[in-house]
């Protein structure tokens, strides 16, 4: 990860999308939608997925030119505002160590300034990039509403399946992902089996990032994470890392509505103390392989030597700080 972050030519590109990213998100003619969008967008985050589409432009030999740079910019700002909708519906009131905007303004408020950086977004790419990918974002989104639908129609339930909750992340998380190496592919005017293999690539990177966000959900602590520990079980989202876990839900009596804190607290030490994490980071060993397997011909061997280290690297620091932090006796998993 902080290889892709720190490559010169990606730094110098998020230069460029940080600016378009505040542009777009102050363009209302309502002054109190853009303080609420400027709150969201300058409360942190690694602008990993932004990052990503520039790095794909620049392995396919594209330099990122204003299309890419807005691409970018878009694919950010779904993220974003996709995430005001996700504190919404989780009734979150911190987010990365601050508050959000559904505590700080009110459900209506937040909801509005959410849904108008999707729609900014899906403008931009559509006047400012090309209506193929204005095309691929706005599918996107729709990708994004189904997967969070699947998760929230599986709340609570103990005979949830992986291929389930696979199903959700597809589409809530790593269809944005997907999204970004394609969009950054047709801005290079890659052949069809590149632009399909990019996304591909996009696709299993960004499964890898959830599966490893949610084990950090049930591994690290909250001073890490920026919000409570165990914020999956309490919602009861029994991710894809609970699964894995060998314990059957609907006999361990650790699952379940208005769980306590000290229930929380014991689920979570049962929890470590399984094989779950062992199992998930196999898991996302196996997805890494298919990543690079589905990375097209690049064209800049500098970018490609970052993309085909990344999801390898990322599973690699994810593990250390598991196993780190919560001193459980598993042997790293090699």
């Amino acid at each position: 990860m902080d290889q892709l972050l720190r490559s010169p030519a990606v730094v110098a590109g998020l230069v460029k999308v940080e600016a378009r990213i505040r542009r777009l998100s102050g363009s209302s003619v309502l002054p109190d939608i853009n303080a609420g969008a400027g709150r969201v967008v300058s409360a942190g985050g690694k602008r990993l997925r932004p990052a990503l589409t520039l790095a794909a432009s620049i392995a396919l030999g594209k330099p990122p030119d204003r299309r890419v740079i807005t691409a970018a910019a878009c694919v950010e700002l779904i993220h974003t505002g996709s995430l005001v909708h996700d504190d919404l519906m989780d009734r979150a009131d911190r987010r990365r160590g601050q508050r959000t905007l559904n505590a700080e303004l009110g459900d209506g408020k937040a909801l509005v300034i959410g849904d108008f950086m999707l729609a900014r977004a899906a403008l931009a790419a559509i006047v400012n990039v090309s209506r193929p990918v204005a095309e691929v974002l706005a599918a996107t989104v729709v990708e994004l509403a189904e997967g969070q639908y699947l998760e929230t129609a599986d709340l609570f339930d103990t005979g949830r399946t992986r291929e389930s909750a696979v199903r959700s992340i597809t589409g809530k998380t790593a269809a944005l992902f997907r999204a970004g190496c394609l969009v950054a592919a047709l801005c290079a005017h890659a052949p069809a089996e590149d632009r399909a293999r990019m996304a591909a690539y996009g696709e299993k990177f960004g499964l890898i990032f959830q599966v490893l966000d949610d084990l950090l959900d049930l591994t690290a602590t909250s001073e890490q994470l920026g919000k409570p520990a165990g914020n999956d079980l309490r919602q009861g989202v029994y991710s894809l890392p609970l699964l894995m876990s060998g314990i059957d839900l609907a006999r361990s009596g650790l699952v379940g509505r208005d769980m306590s804190e000290e229930q929380v607290a014991t689920a979570l030490r049962v929890l470590r103390s399984s094989p779950m994490a062992k199992h998930t980071i196999r898991y996302c060993r196996g997805l890494a392989a298919d990543a690079l397997a589905a990375l097209p011909v690049i064209q800049d061997e500098e970018m490609g030597a970052v993309l085909r280290r990344l999801p390898s690297a990322y599973i690699d620091q994810v593990e250390r700080q598991v196993y780190r932090v919560n001193q459980v006796n598993l042997a790293p998993v090699s």
